[in-house]
C-alpha cells in the first residue's frame, strides 16, 4: 500500500523541521553552555554543541501529534488500536526524551536513567505492546522490557562517532517502514518514515565533521522510539508466524545489537565497566585499522542496510532458507568481530592490571583458546554445507521425507567430518597466515570427510532414499565455506586497512619482487614503524603499472627524482640485497638531490651467544 499525498507531505515537513530547528538548537546550546568538551575516553576533539535530540524530538512529535489530532481516523477497530498504540509510544518516548534531557543538563546517575527506562518500558507493556515470542504472557512481558531497555542503550552506545547513531537509526526506520507497508500498516509506516526524515535532516549537521551532537536526550528518544514502534508489527495479533515476530525486528536493529554485545564482552574481558565510555567500539576499531571516520561510518551503514534487506528476505522466503541466510550473515559478523577484537585500543597498563582479577584471568584464558571457536564454527559450517547440498539437489528442505532423511544423516556427518578435520590437521594452522599449503590440507580433509561420510551413511542406512549427488555438492560447499572462513582474516586485512590514508613517513619501496612484498607486509603489520607506503619503484619495465596489495608499481630508470617530487616522498626503502653497488650509488645520488632519505632492508640470521 503506497503512501498517500498527505502522508508524503508529513514526511517532507519532518525533514524540513529538522533542517530548520537543528541550527536554532545548536545556537541556543552554545549560548547556554551545553557543549561537549573533549575527553580522553571520548572520540571528538573539539567542543561541540549538545542537545541535537531536542530538534529531532520536536520534528517528530510535531508531525505525529498533528496527524493524531487533526487527521480523521478510519472507523474500524484496527485503526482505533493503531491510534492508541501511537499515543502510547509517543508518550513513553517523550518521557525517555525528558530523562535524557535531564542527564544532558544535570548529569543523572546511570541507575537513575535505568529506572527511567524501566518506567517507560513498563508503560508500553502495560498497554499491551509485547513481543509474542513465547506462549507465556508474563515471560513475553519480561522479554519486551529487556528488548526496550536493551535497544535504547544500544543506540546510546552506538552514538560514538559523527553521524553513526542517527544514520543507523534512519536506515532501520526505513526498513521498519517497508515492513509495515508489506503488512498493510500504512499509518505505522508513515510514522517511521517521518522519524527517518527527521533523522536525515539532523544528519546534515551531525555528519563528519559534526557541528552538533544529539546527546542522551536524542539517543534515548531514538532508541526507545525504534524499539517500541517495532512492536507494532505484531500488535493486535496481525502477525504470529515465527520469522516476522522474532527475526525481523532483531535483524533490522542488528547493528546496534551487535555493537553493544561486542563492546560489552570485550570490556568485560579487559576488566572495564560495560557502562564506561571509551574508544573501543566497532567504529573506533575500524578507524584504528587505517580507515577514515567517514568510511568507517559508511561501512556500518552498509551492514545496517544489508541486515535490513535480510529481514525483508526472512519475511518473504520460506523458514529454512531464511534461517540459513540469517546464520550466514551472523557468521560473517562474528568473524569480523573476532578480527576487530585483535585491534589494540586499551592501555597496556590497564590490561595488565586487569589480569590480576580472577574473573578476567579466566575469561582471557578462555578467549585465547580460539580452537574452541573454530570447532564450534565448523559444526555450523558442516550443517550449512549439508543443508545447501540438499537445497541444490531437492529445493528447500520442507517436505517431511526429505527433512527426515536430512536430520537422520546429519549427526553421522557431524561425527565423521569433525574426526576427519582433526586427523587431517585442519586445526593446526593460524588463520592470519593461511596459505596455499593450508588450502591443500583443507582439500584433503574435505575429501576424506566426504568419502568417510558417504561410507558411513552407506553402512548405516544402505543409501536408502539418500542421494549420492548430495555428498558431491556437500564436499564442494564444505571446501568453500572452510577455506572462506580461514581466509576471512586475510581478506579483512586487505579490505579494511587503507594504506594510502595512513599517517606517517611517506615511503617508496624500491623493488617490486618478493622482497618488496615482504617489506610492505612488515610495514602494514608493524605500525610502530610509522610508515605510510605510497607505492613501489622497479627498473623492470614489465612491472610498471602493476598493482601489489593495492599499491601501484612505478617505473625506475631515471624516474626516481621526479617521482619523489610528485608523490612528496620522505624515504625510499630498498627491498633487496641484490642491487649492485653501482645501482645503489645512483639511487642514493638521486635521493640526496631530492633531500630524501635512503634505507635498505636487510634480513640477517645471527648466532646467539651468552657473551
Amino acid at each position: 500500500m503506497p503512501f498517500q499525498f498527505l502522508q508524503l507531505v508529513a514526511v517532507a515537513v519532518a525533514f524540513a523541521l529538522a533542517l530548520v530547528l537543528t541550527p536554532i538548537v545548536r545556537a541556543l546550546a552554545r549560548r547556554w553552555g551545553a557543549v561537549a568538551r573533549p575527553k580522553t575516553d571520548r572520540w571528538h576533539k573539539k567542543p561541540t554543541a549538545m542537545l541535537g535530540g531536542v530538534a529531532i524530538f520536536l520534528s517528530v512529535a510535531t508531525v505525529i501529534l498533528f496527524y493524531l489530532l487533526f487527521v480523521p481516523a478510519r472507523a474500524d477497530e484496527i485503526a482505533r488500536h493503531e491510534r492508541t498504540f501511537l499515543w502510547i509510544i509517543l508518550g513513553a518516548s517523550a518521557f525517555l526524551f525528558a530523562v535524557g534531557l535531564v542527564d544532558d543538563l544535570f548529569h543523572a546517575k546511570p541507575y537513575q536513567k535505568l529506572i527511567g527506562q524501566v518506567m517507560g518500558a513498563a508503560f508500553v507493556v502495560y498497554y499491551g505492546l509485547t513481543l509474542p515470542w513465547t506462549g507465556s504472557a508474563p515471560v513475553n512481558m519480561v522479554i519486551t522490557i529487556f528488548w526496550l531497555i536493551g535497544i535504547t542503550n544500544a543506540v546510546n552506545l552506538l552514538d560514538n562517532m559523527d553521524g553513526l547513531a542517527p544514520g543507523i537509526a534512519a536506515i532501520s526506520s526505513i526498513f521498519l517502514a517497508v515492513n509495515f507497508l508489506a503488512g498493510s500498516q500504512a499509518s505505522e509506516a508513515m510514522v517511521l518514515a517521518v522519524f527517518a526524515a527527521a533523522l536525515v535532516g539532523f544528519l546534515v549537521y551531525n555528519s563528519n565533521p559534526a557541528s552538533i551532537f544529539m546527546g542522551d536526550c536524542g539517543s534515548m528518544f531514538i532508541g526507545f522510539f525504534l524499539a517500541s514502534t517495532s512492536l507494532m508489527s505484531v500488535a493486535g495479533g496481525r502477525s504470529r508466524s515465527f520469522l516476522p515476530v522474532l527475526a525481523v525486528p532483531i535483524l533490522i536493529l542488528f547493528i546496534p545489537i551487535f555493537d553493544t554485545t561486542f563492546v560489552t564482552v570485550l570490556r568485560k574481558l579487559s576488566g572495564r565497566s560495560a557502562s564506561q565510555g571509551g574508544r573501543d567500539h566497532t567504529s573506533h576499531r575500524l578507524v584504528a585499522l587505517g580507515m577514515s571516520e567517514r568510511r568507517a561510518v559508511w561501512m556500518l551503514y552498509g551492514f545496517a542496510a544489508l541486515s535490513g534487506l535480510l529481514a525483508m528476505i526472512a519475511r518473504e522466503m520460506k523458514t529454512d532458507v531464511s534461517i540459513a541466510a540469517i546464520l550466514g550473515f551472523t557468521i560473517l559478523l562474528t568473524l569480523l568481530g573476532v578480527y576487530l577484537a585483535g585491534v589494540k585500543v586499551y592501555d597496556e597498563e590497564e590490561v595488565k592490571a586487569a589480569h590480576d582479577k580472577p574473573l578476567f584471568a579466566f575469561l582471557i584464558d578462555l578467549s585465547y583458546k580460539r580452537r574452541v571457536f573454530e570447532v564450534l564454527l565448523d559444526l555450523v559450517l558442516i550443517v550449512l554445507s549439508y543443508y545447501g547440498a540438499y537445497v541444490l539437489r531437492f529445493g528447500p528442505v520442507g517436505e517431511a521425507g526429505t527433512l527426515r532423511i536430512f536430520l537422520r544423516t546429519l549427526p553421522v556427518l557431524l561425527f565423521v567430518k569433525m574426526a576427519a578435520f582433526l586427523v587431517m590437521g585442519v586445526y593446526r594452522g593460524i588463520w592470519r597466515y593461511t596459505s596455499v599449503d593450508d588450502l591443500v590440507v583443507f582439500v584433503k580433509a574435505v575429501v576424506v570427510g566426504s568419502v568417510a561420510s558417504a561410507l558411513a551413511v552407506l553402512f548405516a542406512f544402505r543409501f536408502e532414499s539418500v542421494s549420492r549427488t548430495v555428498f558431491v555438492l556437500d564436499g564442494l560447499l564444505m571446501f568453500m565455506l572452510l577455506a572462506g572462513s580461514r581466509m576471512a582474516f586475510r581478506l579483512f586485512r586487505q579490505v579494511l586497512p587503507t594504506p594510502k590514508a595512513r599517517d606517517g613517513c611517506r615511503v617508496l619501496i624500491y623493488g617490486a619482487g618478493d622482497g618488496g612484498e615482504l617489506l610492505l607486509r612488515e610495514i602494514l603489520n608493524n605500525r610502530e614503524l610509522q610508515y605510510a607506503p605510497v607505492g613501489f619503484v622497479d627498473d623492470d619495465p614489465t612491472k610498471k603499472g602493476k598493482v601489489i596489495h593495492g599499491l601501484r608499481v612505478f617505473g625506475g630508470n631515471g624516474m626516481l627524482r621526479s617521482l619523489c617530487r610528485a608523490q612528496r616522498i620522505d624515504e625510499v626503502l630498498i627491498s633487496s640485497s641484490r642491487f649492485t653497488e653501482e645501482r645503489t650509488a645512483e639511487i642514493l645520488r638521486d635521493c640526496k638531490e631530492e633531500q630524501v632519505t635512503l634505507k635498505r632492508m636487510r634480513i640477517r640470521i645471527e648466532e646467539v651467544s651468552d657473551e
